[in-house]
């Protein structure tokens, strides 16, 4: 039964920050929640023949309330209204690792003072576009002046979708840009200690596989295993996106949990003790060597979770761990739901993963069990279906070559992986130790690079599908939703 109120809380929950994300009807909608959550309890205790379905409607609006009070305790009012356009400078500390492109840098900074009278300022991120060099480090801390600007929203390529990029910011308390302010170097220490370190061992190792690999291999290797956001050039990224397996290169939710499974795959020769073992060391260590952002550590947990659903076996359990981690995220950060994709990519391929897969495994019976073969294609295709309706509704692009490309690719990308991370630790040792492991993580490389070209040229490789709102995507879940239930009612999950 506990999981059954829990699953009417999440709901609920999730359903308040939805809301709340978009409408905002002030205190006083909170207190007609409260008020109908507690009318509804009190009849659970007056009435005899419906008390169930008063217990369902009242935990459902109090944890509606409660979503909606927990996004509002998050959603500050921007401070430095009264600047926009106008000269400012500021003082404070790159909270995020530097976002290099190709012409320029993007620094998040945490704006704690404005000059010259030092009025201190809280939990306001300003995000600067400033020139590849001089280069900036997490934790530096600096004196910034320029022209404070609002960020707007803006047209995805030529579609009529509008990309949110207000919301994208505003998860990460980011009110303002400024485009190519000056940007002076004051201090350092100004960040987080561990990830400081953590931040430059991932520096050294890039710098090691740049020394060893030629381009775009060097930045494949940078974006699948050190998620480094350096630009492998707008024309390949293209072919990236036409294939459907941009995931691979920005290290999304999605990579993370596709790579949770194949780890599972990998280790399951050995005892369950110690297959379990290895793959939980196996993605902490990577959410570390990645620089534990938090859009890691979020993927990362849902990846655990579907390491702890093949380890117990248990739908039930892994069922109530799922979505008390879901809970759980959305208390610390309600924004992401709506407005961070790679929270929304890693808690649907891991919904895939764990109910819809082992549905799927008697449609690929043709698919051999060696080397786990049959387990992942499922994997991949059960994720790709659960993904694909947010992706086509976020970039309107549908690759017919997607699943294809993706099993082709996604069994070599553990071994690019370590490859590729190997040729990165002895590099930095010498680059003559680095040489055995750099020859084999170049030619996963040009493989993948290769499979990405060919099927990018191919004139049906991807096609542009029409906006469509998003109720339709709802409604399309919601079908998910009810035909996972009639699966798992008629054939139990066997995880």
């Amino acid at each position: 039964m506990i999981n059954k109120w829990l699953l009417v809380a999440f709901v609920g929950f999730t359903g308040g920050i939805a809301f709340r994300s978009f409408f905002d009807f002030g205190d006083t909608f909170v207190y007609f929640l409260t008020f109908l959550a507690v009318t509804f309890f009190i009849l659970t205790v007056l009435s005899i023949r419906n008390r169930h379905y008063f217990v369902v409607a009242g935990i459902f609006i109090f944890a509606l309330a409660l979503g909606t009070i927990r996004f509002d305790i998050g959603d500050i009012l921007p401070p430095l209204g009264e600047h926009i356009d106008t000269q400012i400078v500021l003082e404070g500390a790159v909270v995020r690792e530097p976002d290099v492109r190709e012409g320029h840098t993007k620094l998040t900074v945490r704006a704690d003072a404005i000059l010259p009278d030092r009025q201190i300022l809280e939990k306001v991120n300003v995000l600067l576009v400033v020139d590849k060099y001089p280069e900036f480090q997490y934790g530096d801390v600096v004196r910034v002046s320029g022209i404070l600007d609002e960020p707007e929203n803006f047209a995805q390529d030529d579609s009529d979708r509008v990309f949110d990029y207000v919301g994208y910011l505003k998860k990460d308390n980011v009110f303002y840009q400024m485009f190519y302010p000056e940007v002076e170097k004051i201090g350092v220490g100004g960040g987080n200690i561990f990830a400081q370190k953590l931040f430059l061992i991932k520096n050294k190792l890039l710098k090691s596989v740049s020394l060893t690999l030629p381009e775009p291999h060097a930045s494949l290797v940078g974006g699948v295993v050190f998620g480094a956001k350096q630009s492998l050039g707008e024309e390949l990224l293209e072919a990236f996106r036409a294939v459907g397996i941009i995931h691979i290169v920005v290290l999304s939710g999605y990579n993370v949990t596709i790579v949770a499974e194949w780890i599972g795959r990998l280790a399951s020769f050995a005892p369950r003790g110690i297959a379990l073992g290895l793959s939980v060391f196996g993605i902490v260590g990577f959410a570390l060597m990645t620089g534990a952002g938090a859009t890691v550590v979020r993927a990362s947990i849902m990846a655990l979770l579907v390491l702890l659903a093949r380890a117990t076996g248990r739908l039930y359990a892994i069922t109530t761990a799922l979505l008390i981690a879901g809970i759980a995220m959305l208390v610390h950060n309600p924004k992401i739901l709506i407005f961070d994709a790679s929270f929304q990519l890693s808690f649907l391929a891991t919904v895939g993963l764990i109910y819809l897969a082992p549905h799927m495994q008697g449609i690929f019976s043709f698919v051999p069990k060696k080397f786990g073969l049959r387990e992942f294609a499922t994997a991949t295709i059960a994720t790709q279906i659960f993904v694909l309706p947010l992706l086509l509704y976020m970039t309107g692009q549908f690759s017919i070559v997607a699943v294809v490309v993706n099993i082709l690719i996604l069994a070599f990308i553990p071994l690019t992986m370590l490859f590729g991370f190997l040729t990165g630790v002895f590099g930095i040792v010498h680059i003559i130790l680095s040489l055995p492991f750099a020859y084999i993580a170049y030619a996963l490389l040009s493989y993948e690079l290769t499979i990405v070209d060919i099927f990018s040229r191919l004139p049906f490789a991807s096609v542009s599908v029409p906006s469509f709102p998003v109720w339709v995507m709802v409604v399309v879940y919601a079908l998910y939703g009810l035909a996972l239930l009639y699966l798992v009612k008629k054939k139990p999950v066997q995880l």
